[in-house]
Protein backbone atom coordinates (compact mmCIF):
# COMPACT_ATOMS: atom_id res chain seq x y z
CA UNK A 1 0.00 0.00 0.00
CA UNK A 2 1.45 3.44 -0.89
CA UNK A 3 2.70 5.45 2.02
CA UNK A 4 0.10 8.06 2.97
CA UNK A 5 1.06 11.67 2.34
CA UNK A 6 0.43 14.40 4.88
CA UNK A 7 -2.52 16.74 4.62
CA UNK A 8 -0.67 19.99 5.25
CA UNK A 9 -3.59 22.21 6.24
CA UNK A 10 -2.74 24.30 9.32
CA UNK A 11 -4.35 23.75 12.67
CA UNK A 12 -7.15 26.25 13.26
CA UNK A 13 -7.09 28.39 16.35
CA UNK A 14 -10.00 29.39 18.54
CA UNK A 15 -12.51 27.79 20.83
CA UNK A 16 -12.75 23.99 20.45
CA UNK A 17 -16.11 22.65 19.25
CA UNK A 18 -18.38 21.30 21.97
CA UNK A 19 -18.80 17.64 21.06
CA UNK A 20 -18.63 14.99 23.73
CA UNK A 21 -15.42 12.90 23.73
CA UNK A 22 -14.43 14.76 20.59
CA UNK A 23 -10.95 13.31 20.15
CA UNK A 24 -12.08 9.70 20.56
CA UNK A 25 -15.09 10.33 18.31
CA UNK A 26 -12.79 11.61 15.58
CA UNK A 27 -10.41 8.66 15.94
CA UNK A 28 -13.25 6.12 16.01
CA UNK A 29 -14.87 7.45 12.86
CA UNK A 30 -11.54 7.93 11.11
CA UNK A 31 -10.56 4.32 11.85
CA UNK A 32 -13.85 3.10 10.41
CA UNK A 33 -13.40 5.17 7.25
CA UNK A 34 -9.73 4.22 6.85
CA UNK A 35 -10.55 0.54 7.33
CA UNK A 36 -13.34 0.74 4.75
CA UNK A 37 -11.94 3.13 2.13
CA UNK A 38 -8.21 3.35 2.87
CA UNK A 39 -6.17 6.38 3.85
CA UNK A 40 -6.11 7.97 0.40
CA UNK A 41 -9.79 7.21 -0.12
CA UNK A 42 -10.84 9.15 2.99
CA UNK A 43 -11.00 12.93 3.10
CA UNK A 44 -11.21 15.18 6.13
CA UNK A 45 -14.49 16.51 4.76
CA UNK A 46 -15.93 12.99 4.85
CA UNK A 47 -14.60 12.51 8.36
CA UNK A 48 -16.13 15.78 9.54
CA UNK A 49 -19.49 14.77 8.08
CA UNK A 50 -19.27 11.37 9.78
CA UNK A 51 -18.50 12.92 13.18
CA UNK A 52 -21.15 15.59 12.67
CA UNK A 53 -18.89 18.65 12.86
CA UNK A 54 -17.33 21.07 10.43
CA UNK A 55 -13.98 20.38 8.83
CA UNK A 56 -12.60 23.36 10.76
CA UNK A 57 -13.62 21.64 14.00
CA UNK A 58 -11.38 18.67 13.16
CA UNK A 59 -8.40 21.04 13.10
CA UNK A 60 -8.98 21.96 16.74
CA UNK A 61 -7.82 18.44 17.64
CA UNK A 62 -5.52 17.35 14.82
CA UNK A 63 -3.42 19.46 12.43
CA UNK A 64 -3.80 17.08 9.48
CA UNK A 65 -5.00 13.65 8.36
CA UNK A 66 -1.61 12.02 8.90
CA UNK A 67 -1.69 12.95 12.60
CA UNK A 68 -5.11 11.32 12.92
CA UNK A 69 -3.78 8.19 11.25
CA UNK A 70 -0.82 7.97 13.60
CA UNK A 71 -2.94 8.72 16.67
CA UNK A 72 -5.12 5.72 15.79
CA UNK A 73 -2.03 3.51 15.61
CA UNK A 74 -0.71 4.64 19.00
CA UNK A 75 -4.13 4.45 20.67
CA UNK A 76 -4.66 0.93 19.35
CA UNK A 77 -1.27 -0.24 20.59
CA UNK A 78 -1.90 1.35 23.99
CA UNK A 79 -5.22 -0.44 24.30
CA UNK A 80 -3.79 -3.76 23.12
CA UNK A 81 -0.91 -3.56 25.56
CA UNK A 82 -3.19 -2.70 28.48
CA UNK A 83 -5.81 -5.32 27.65
CA UNK A 84 -3.36 -8.19 27.23
CA UNK A 85 -1.37 -7.21 30.32
CA UNK A 86 -4.50 -7.30 32.45
CA UNK A 87 -5.54 -10.64 30.97
CA UNK A 88 -2.20 -12.37 31.59
CA UNK A 89 -1.76 -11.07 35.12
CA UNK A 90 -2.13 -13.85 37.67
CA UNK A 91 -1.91 -16.74 35.21
CA UNK A 92 -1.10 -19.96 37.04
CA UNK A 93 1.62 -21.08 34.62
CA UNK A 94 3.15 -20.50 31.19
CA UNK A 95 0.54 -22.55 29.31
CA UNK A 96 -2.31 -20.56 30.83
CA UNK A 97 -0.38 -17.33 30.30
CA UNK A 98 0.12 -18.13 26.62
CA UNK A 99 -3.57 -18.96 26.18
CA UNK A 100 -4.59 -15.75 27.94
CA UNK A 101 -2.17 -13.70 25.84
CA UNK A 102 -3.45 -15.13 22.56
CA UNK A 103 -7.16 -14.95 23.37
CA UNK A 104 -6.88 -11.44 24.83
CA UNK A 105 -4.99 -10.27 21.74
CA UNK A 106 -7.75 -11.72 19.55
CA UNK A 107 -10.52 -10.26 21.72
CA UNK A 108 -9.03 -6.80 21.45
CA UNK A 109 -8.58 -7.21 17.71
CA UNK A 110 -12.24 -8.13 17.26
CA UNK A 111 -13.59 -5.43 19.57
CA UNK A 112 -11.40 -2.73 17.92
CA UNK A 113 -11.36 -4.14 14.42
CA UNK A 114 -11.23 -0.85 12.50
CA UNK A 115 -8.39 0.58 14.57
CA UNK A 116 -6.49 -2.70 14.43
CA UNK A 117 -6.79 -2.90 10.65
CA UNK A 118 -5.68 0.72 10.34
CA UNK A 119 -2.70 0.01 12.59
CA UNK A 120 -1.50 -3.05 10.69
CA UNK A 121 -1.77 -1.35 7.31
CA UNK A 122 -0.40 2.04 8.35
CA UNK A 123 2.38 1.27 10.83
CA UNK A 124 5.18 1.48 8.26
CA UNK A 125 3.92 4.82 6.95
CA UNK A 126 4.29 6.78 10.17
CA UNK A 127 6.18 10.09 9.91
CA UNK A 128 6.02 11.87 13.28
CA UNK A 129 9.19 10.87 15.16
CA UNK A 130 7.52 11.22 18.57
CA UNK A 131 4.60 9.02 17.55
CA UNK A 132 6.95 6.52 15.91
CA UNK A 133 8.96 6.24 19.13
CA UNK A 134 5.81 5.75 21.22
CA UNK A 135 4.41 3.14 18.84
CA UNK A 136 7.71 1.26 18.77
CA UNK A 137 7.90 1.27 22.56
CA UNK A 138 4.40 -0.14 22.92
CA UNK A 139 4.94 -2.78 20.24
CA UNK A 140 8.25 -3.84 21.80
CA UNK A 141 6.64 -4.13 25.25
CA UNK A 142 3.82 -6.25 23.85
CA UNK A 143 6.21 -8.58 22.03
CA UNK A 144 8.57 -8.76 25.01
CA UNK A 145 5.73 -9.88 27.28
CA UNK A 146 5.06 -12.77 24.90
CA UNK A 147 8.74 -13.68 24.70
CA UNK A 148 8.88 -13.70 28.49
CA UNK A 149 5.95 -16.14 28.67
CA UNK A 150 7.69 -18.48 26.24
CA UNK A 151 11.06 -18.18 27.98
CA UNK A 152 9.43 -18.85 31.34
CA UNK A 153 7.78 -21.95 29.90
CA UNK A 154 11.14 -23.26 28.72
CA UNK A 155 12.75 -22.56 32.10
CA UNK A 156 9.97 -24.41 33.93
CA UNK A 157 10.09 -27.33 31.53
CA UNK A 158 6.54 -26.72 30.29
CA UNK A 159 7.85 -26.00 26.79
CA UNK A 160 10.69 -27.77 25.01
CA UNK A 161 13.84 -25.74 24.25
CA UNK A 162 12.91 -23.60 21.26
CA UNK A 163 13.98 -20.30 19.71
CA UNK A 164 12.02 -17.73 21.71
CA UNK A 165 12.12 -15.00 19.07
CA UNK A 166 11.06 -17.30 16.23
CA UNK A 167 8.21 -18.72 18.31
CA UNK A 168 6.94 -15.32 19.41
CA UNK A 169 6.96 -14.09 15.82
CA UNK A 170 5.02 -17.19 14.77
CA UNK A 171 2.38 -16.57 17.45
CA UNK A 172 1.97 -12.91 16.53
CA UNK A 173 1.86 -13.72 12.82
CA UNK A 174 -1.00 -16.16 13.37
CA UNK A 175 -2.91 -13.64 15.46
CA UNK A 176 -2.33 -10.61 13.25
CA UNK A 177 -2.95 -12.47 10.00
CA UNK A 178 -6.54 -13.02 11.15
CA UNK A 179 -7.24 -9.50 9.94
CA UNK A 180 -7.04 -10.87 6.39
CA UNK A 181 -9.95 -13.25 6.77
CA UNK A 182 -11.81 -12.67 10.03
CA UNK A 183 -14.90 -10.44 10.06
CA UNK A 184 -16.57 -9.48 13.36
CA UNK A 185 -20.08 -10.81 13.79
CA UNK A 186 -19.65 -13.54 11.16
CA UNK A 187 -19.79 -16.70 13.27
CA UNK A 188 -17.22 -17.62 15.91
CA UNK A 189 -15.47 -15.10 18.12
CA UNK A 190 -11.86 -14.32 17.30
CA UNK A 191 -10.77 -15.60 20.72
CA UNK A 192 -12.02 -19.10 19.89
CA UNK A 193 -9.78 -19.20 16.84
CA UNK A 194 -6.91 -17.93 18.98
CA UNK A 195 -7.53 -20.74 21.46
CA UNK A 196 -7.39 -23.22 18.57
CA UNK A 197 -4.07 -21.70 17.54
CA UNK A 198 -2.81 -21.96 21.11
CA UNK A 199 -3.83 -25.63 21.35
CA UNK A 200 -2.02 -26.26 18.08
CA UNK A 201 1.10 -24.52 19.39
CA UNK A 202 1.04 -26.51 22.63
CA UNK A 203 0.08 -29.89 21.18
CA UNK A 204 1.57 -29.84 17.72
CA UNK A 205 0.18 -31.91 14.87
CA UNK A 206 1.37 -35.34 15.85
CA UNK A 207 -1.28 -37.75 17.07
Amino acid sequence: MPRPSSDLKPKRQGRPPTIENARDRILDDAARLFARDGYDGTSLSELATSVGVTKAAIYHYFPNKQEIYEAIIVRTLEGLRRHVSQATAGASGPEEALARFMTAHADFFEDHYDGFLTMLVGYGGMENVVMIAEAQKLRDEHEQSLRQIIADGITRGAFRPIDVDVTSRAVLSMLNWMVRWFKPGKGRRAATFAQDYCDLMLGGLRG
